[in-house]
Parts: structure tokens; C-alpha cells; sequence
């Protein structure tokens, strides 16, 4: 009996030392991760509807994030295309980002947009693509050339082709002169 009373006293000592070496954990200092999950490079990503090539999406880095969103860091290029496959309309801005939520792709930075087939070009620091509604806008400034015509103004709305624009708040207009443009 004397012995495992022994026992017992060693095994009690032993717990008890076990469970007092641990290190405390402040819960505060610890953090979930948000960034992103999945990283692709030079990403290729195209569109089609009824067999017919209708847009492409490229980026040198691409970043998927756990709520399904994108960053496109180094930029993104866009090509939209007619119904017949030809090029009609770029798109190209220094950052962009797609929000899985409302399906919207948004470029900032330098953003540039050109109607191929029009000759219309665009500028902007901030554009959104709606592609379930083929629309593009801004609330941002912006500036159009038309073939010889520039347009600046606040805020546009189009189609995502550029064909057809219009621009929100008009602050003024001109002729281009020899060797300008955007």
C-alpha cells in the first residue's frame, strides 16, 4: 500500500508539472488569414457565348482570395470581341480586381479603353465592367477622343463594346490640334 501511495504521489507530480509548463497563448495577438489562397501567373482567361469568342482577360499575376474575389496586381488587358470575332474594343488599367459577390471587375491606375473600329479612345483613373450586363462606367474624370474631338467630363456610362457612351457631366470640348491626343 505504501507503494502506491508512491505511485500515486509521482503520477500527481507528474500531471501537475505537465500542465504548468505550458505557455500561455495571448488569443489577441492571434489573427485569421485574408490573403490570398491561389497565385497564377501570365493567366489567360477567355470568354465565349454560344461558341463565339467574346472577350479575353490577360494578367501577369493573377490573386484568388478564399471569398472567390481576384487582384490582378501588375495590371489586366481585356479584349472584347464582335459577334463575327473580330477586335473591337481593349481595355488596360494598371490594377484590377473582381468582386465574386456583385460580378464586377474594376481597373484603376492609368486605365485606357479604345473603340478599335470607332476610333474612340478613353482615359480614366477608375472604370467598372459589368460583364452579366455588358455595361461599362465611371463616376470618375474622364477624358474621350473621338476621332479629332476631345471631351472631358465626370462620370460615363457604356456599352462594354465603347461603341455607344455617354458622358455624365460634360466640362468642356475641343478640337484636337496636330500631333495631340490621348
Amino acid at each position: 500500500m505504501n507503494s502506491s501511495f508512491r505511485l500515486f504521489g509521482i503520477g500527481v507530480c507528474i500531471v501537475f508539472g505537465l500542465f504548468s509548463c505550458g505557455q500561455e497563448v495571448n488569443l489577441d495577438a492571434l489573427q485569421v488569414y485574408d490573403g490570398p489562397i491561389n497565385e497564377a501567373k501570365d493567366v489567360l482567361l477567355i470568354h465565349s457565348d454560344s461558341a463565339v469568342l467574346r472577350s479575353e482577360i490577360e494578367a501577369p499575376l493573377q490573386l484568388e482570395f478564399k471569398n472567390g474575389n481576384l487582384e490582378f496586381p501588375q495590371g489586366i488587358d481585356i479584349k472584347f470581341y464582335t459577334v463575327e470575332g473580330v477586335l473591337e474594343t481593349t481595355m488596360r488599367a494598371d490594377r484590377g480586381y473582381f468582386d465574386k459577390q456583385s460580378n464586377l471587375y474594376r481597373g484603376e491606375g492609368n486605365v485606357q479603353i479604345q473603340n478599335l473600329i470607332k476610333d474612340q479612345k478613353l482615359q480614366t483613373e477608375e472604370i467598372f465592367w459589368n460583364q452579366a450586363e455588358k455595361k461599362i462606367y465611371t463616376d470618375k474624370f474622364v477624358t474621350i477622343q473621338e476621332r479629332q474631338t476631345l471631351f472631358n467630363g465626370t462620370g460615363m456610362e457604356a456599352d462594354d463594346s465603347f461603341s455607344n457612351y455617354q458622358l455624365k457631366q460634360v466640362r468642356d470640348s475641343r478640337t484636337l490640334l496636330p500631333g495631340e491626343g490621348i
